[in-house]
């Protein structure tokens, strides 16, 4: 039989720099920005030990030292990843059978005939750790969703089988929320729909969604919630939607000059990057975060097109849209491409880019 295999690397991060710094282990250990607590940025990983204190990704770095003052804080080192992770990434392509989609530096998507799933994902756990020293979590499942879902009942170091078979067993009466690629936005929108469990999105009446997500969405969130969707595995290289680049300001920009100014900065170098993927732009994203912490972001879909003035032009749009007298301390912007034909046919519906 075929099934999906989800690998994911436990605290992947954390886990590199243990084997860097091996006096590490079993300490609170968090990573992010530049491993100073006292500048502006965001825990990118936290170990075991340090999400004990309530340290979790993304939050502030400065807020992360205060609920762990004893941990350890280092800098993001993501040559250091990356090069961990192509090991990793080798090695589940060496497994007999096996066909690779890589999600990211710590995950990735097995696609595999075997009348043994678990026996599978097991092997995988052990030639991944001989190899790298590194542990994972495995969740299996007879779609894509699935077996994304499945591996956070895994963790650490498990493996979990999740099919339709249990499906409404395991997650009916979950919050929408605990599925893949849905965000707190989405959670409410459902909630406002009286949508709440897995359960309830699994049965919701389809012009209701429609009505609400639109023909495409609408109908992939009730096949969400039903644990649905494609099964393939495709191993064609990662097509992206878009590019981003966002930064953090050490000292809050208040002058609208200079926060424009910034923001066409961000989008000049994400222009760069679209150009070198030679696709056209069919949508724009601003996010804004203002002081001390609120995060506001903008989108607007625009008609194809690869001319930078134009595009240029609608950015302006959206930056007007930045709220005045009110100090930003990030800016991020983003450009959406257009799709080429012969992207992924496994490709999902997941959590924004934002």
């Amino acid at each position: 039989m075929r099934w999906v295999l989800h690998v994911d690397l436990d605290q992947f991060i954390a886990a590199v720099e243990v084997l860097r710094r091996p006096e590490l282990a079993g300490l609170p250990l968090i990573v992010g920005g530049r491993g100073d607590p006292t500048e502006r940025a965001v825990v990118s990983t936290a170990s075991y030990e340090a999400r004990a204190f309530g340290v979790g990704s993304g939050m502030p770095l400065r807020i992360a030292a205060r609920k762990a003052p004893d941990a350890v804080i280092l800098p993001v080192d993501a040559p250091a990843y990356l090069a961990a992770s192509a090991e990793v990434m080798d090695e589940l392509r060496a497994q007999p059978g096996a066909v690779v989609q890589v999600l990211g530096w710590d995950e990735a998507f097995v696609g595999v005939d075997t009348d043994d799933p678990e026996a599978y994902a097991r092997r995988i756990q052990q030639a991944v750790l001989d190899r790298t020293r590194l542990h994972c979590s495995v969740g299996i499942g007879d779609t894509l969703v699935r077996a994304k879902i499945a591996t956070g009942f895994g963790k650490p170091r498990g493996v979990f089988r999740l099919t339709a078979g249990n499906w409404d067993e395991v997650m009916g009466e979950r919050a929408v929320i605990e599925l893949w690629g849905v965000g707190s936005k989405v959670s409410k929108r459902l909630a406002g729909l009286g949508i709440r469990t897995v359960a309830e999105l699994a049965s919701a009446p389809e012009d209701a969604l429609v009505s609400e997500f639109g023909p495409r969405m609408g109908l992939w969130y009730r096949e969400l919630g039903r644990g649905g969707g494609s099964a393939v595995v495709d191993d064609t290289p990662w097509v992206p939607r878009g590019h981003s680049r966002e930064t953090t300001y050490q000292s809050d920009l208040a002058d609208r000059t200079e926060i424009e100014r910034a923001a066409l900065v961000l989008l000049d170098q994400v222009l760069d990057d679209v150009a070198e993927d030679g696709r056209g732009v069919i949508g724009l994203g601003l996010k804004v975060r203002y002081a001390p912490f609120t995060t506001k972001t903008f989108t607007k879909r625009i008609p194809e097109t690869t001319d930078r003035p134009a595009i240029v032009a609608k950015a302006h749009e959206l930056i007007s849209r930045i709220e005045p007298d009110r100090p930003v301390r990030l800016l991020g912007m983003r450009a959406e491409m257009a799709l080429p034909d012969d992207a992924r046919e496994g490709r999902t519906p997941t959590r924004g880019a934002w």
